[in-house]
């Protein structure tokens, strides 16, 4: 087979308790140029974390003691590093507990080393790693490309968003799916259409979770559905980002 070579740099941790699993995977995703350091529990992963920045995750959902779910509340407790989980479950409740919890993507365990990668590369693209977020802080408000709306600032080209001047720690579905709704404000956006236009950028979305992530940009924004201040529920209809400049 041909190989492939391309310049990467990206830490990863991955967490598995099948060693084979993992040493193979480890030696594939060396071959690009990925740093990968790998932790056999929940634990361990953990513990690393709290020692060593990385980039991304590598996560599998089934494993003994504290399984792949629990690490993820307890990663997305301490930080927003990008999430891929793996399961060899394929029933969707699944997929969509742990994107209730803040997974970033999800892969069945029946995928081949080729679409692992390139959807390790999907979820790096999406998320702006940690110095050049600090970066592009240090740069400040004037030199950025802002989108306004309301209460709601984004900085386009940091993929950040703040409200009232604090920043909100949105996974980089939400803050896809909150960029759509802000770009057609006022106007009512189907689940259809919001999976349409986020399917562009790669995500493993159904139509379900559209649902779940709408949920979690409401307790993030603090918007409770039955009083709204962004985003409202069109019954039958979809969703859509309130005006506020009556608000």
């Amino acid at each position: 087979m041909m190989a492939e070579t391309e310049n990467e740099t990206s830490k990863i941790l991955l967490v598995d308790d099948d060693l084979k699993f993992c040493r193979l995977t480890a030696d594939y995703l060396g071959r690009f140029g990925f740093a990968v350091s790998l932790a056999n529990d929940g634990q361990e992963a953990l513990n690393k974390l709290e020692k060593e920045g990385f980039d991304a995750v590598v996560l599998d959902v089934m494993m003994p003691g504290m399984d792949g779910f629990e690490v993820l509340k307890r990663i997305r407790d301490r930080c927003d590093t990008p999430v891929l989980m793996l399961t060899a479950l394929g029933d969707e409740t699944d997929r969509i507990v742990g994107l209730e919890i803040g997974a970033d993507d999800y892969l069945p365990k029946t995928f081949s080393p080729r679409e692992l990668l390139a959807r390790l590369r999907a979820v790096l693209r999406r998320a702006q790693r940690p110095e050049a977020r600090r970066a592009e802080t240090e740069v400040g408000k004037s030199f950025r490309d802002e989108l306004i709306v309301g209460a709601l600032v984004f900085d386009l080209a940091a993929r950040l968003v703040y409200l009232e001047g604090e920043m909100l720690a949105l996974t980089p579905v939400e803050y896809d799916l909150l960029l759509v709704l802000a770009q057609s404000k006022g106007r009512i956006k189907s689940r259809e259409q919001l999976l349409n236009e986020i399917r562009d950028r790669n995500y493993d979305i159904f139509d379900r979770s559209i649902d779940v992530h709408i949920s979690a940009l409401r307790k993030k924004l603090g918007d409770p559905p039955q009083n709204p201040r962004f985003i409202r529920t069109v019954r039958s209809a979809g969703y859509m980002l309130l005006s506020q400049d009556s608000l």
